[in-house]
């Protein structure tokens, strides 16, 4: 890459920054420490132990239920520009020699939109550590639920509430990271029903967005609204850890949650 495309300029701070650098430090800001989007193959690359990581039910891809004109078409988009079948990949790892079944979600992939594959998927991946008494973590980041798939979307909130229940049931822990965004449907289902609710820094974090709300009241909404620190304050967000941390943090809950047990 040529020098002059290397350089690019926080949109926080301000200040310019090197791409590796921003590399380096997990795609972060190395001048304020905004944490900027990151893709599931990226996520994986920190999180999980090296070459641990075994993908399951690859082979889902959506279909149109509800026989949507041109959905086939932004499915087809969507899985060439994010690289992946659907919004979100699940398999098994461990992280520092501790198994975890693990799932992330793209906001590459139509928005991280939950349609009947996210559904499924999360579902799957909640059961099987039901079944196999490993604990789950989940990287969340959606719009909602895919509403070109109509009422099915709306669906795949019971259906993985219900997987979640499930994994309690079976007194499994369940970890949640909400990245930016998490909002819509995702957020209004599995994404708040874990044991532990952890958010990256300033991840907006909310069911409406802000502009919604704002158009909705009439009235301006305090500063950081919505923002994990805000969440964190009004009790929503159990805790807030940065990437460089989470390893380190995750590993700390599931060794906790393994003593707690009878």
């Amino acid at each position: 890459m040529a020098d002059n495309e290397e350089n690019k300029t926080c949109p926080k701070c301000g200040i310019p920054y090197n791409e590796k650098e921003v590399a380096a430090a997990l795609n972060t800001c190395p001048g304020c420490g905004t944490h900027y989007r990151m893709e599931p193959l990226e996520r994986i690359s920190y999180l999980a132990d090296e070459g641990s990581f075994k993908e399951f039910s690859a082979n889902l891809s959506s279909l149109n239920p509800i026989d949507l004109s041109g959905y086939e078409e932004k499915l087809s988009v969507a899985e060439a520009k994010a690289r992946m079948k659907d919004a979100v990949i699940t398999g098994t790892c461990t992280i520092e020699g501790r198994p975890v079944i693990l799932g992330i979600m793209s906001f590459n992939f139509m928005g991280g939109s939950m349609g009947s594959v996210v559904g499924e998927k999360v579902s799957r991946a909640m059961l099987k550590g039901a079944k196999e008494k490993t604990p789950v973590l989940i990287y969340t980041t959606s719009g909602g639920a895919r509403m070109q798939e109509g009422i099915f979307s709306l669906l795949q909130m019971a259906k993985t509430s219900s997987a979640a229940a499930e994994l309690a049931n079976a007194g499994v822990p369940y970890f949640i990271v909400l990245c930016d965004p998490t909002t819509g449907g995702v957020t209004a289902s599995f994404a708040m029903l874990a044991d532990i609710i952890m958010a990256e820094p300033g991840a907006l974090i909310g069911f409406a967005g802000p502009r919604v709300i704002e158009g909705t009241i009439r009235q301006s909404l305090p500063e950081g609204f919505q923002r994990a620190e805000f969440q964190l304050e009004k009790g929503f967000v159990d805790l807030i850890a940065a990437r460089k941390d989470q390893r380190k943090t995750i590993c700390a809950l599931i060794d906790l949650h393994r003593r707690s047990r009878p």
